[in-house]
């Protein structure tokens, strides 16, 4: 009886938080889609597409922009500037192929502004 209900509880504590993980992926996934209601197709997918990769990166990416928003008076250009380069590796792992070579044709295929093949950018 007692390795039922330790089971059963593991189960419920399980599901409860799967669920609220789904439910706020969810409310996150329809604050990007209201926010970006100006952006491309294309490259909405590919923003979406990174973020169903690791929620917990953007997530973290986001708590650390809205702090130097703070800080900053709410310059989003210098928040974003100052927080993204930081992580810019974890982003670039995130990246399928795919998504690597729409983002370098994005820049206009040029060397200016580029990535080089360890993710660090080509100047």
């Amino acid at each position: 009886m007692r390795t039922t209900l330790s089971s059963l509880l593991r189960t419920i504590w399980y599901n409860r938080s799967h669920m609220f993980g789904k439910l706020k992926n969810m409310a996150m996934k329809k604050l990007l889609e209201k926010q970006m209601k100006g952006v491309p197709e294309d490259q909405k997918k590919m923003i979406m597409e990174m973020l169903e990769k690791d929620p917990a990166l953007f997530e973290k990416i986001a708590k650390e922009m809205q702090a130097e928003l703070k800080a900053n008076g709410n310059n989003q250009m210098a928040a974003a500037q100052k927080v993204l380069p930081k992580y810019q590796k974890e982003i670039m792992a995130v990246m399928s192929p795919e998504m690597k070579e729409t983002l370098m044709k994005m820049q206009g295929g040029g060397a200016a502004g580029q990535f080089n093949p360890n993710g660090s950018i080509r100047r």
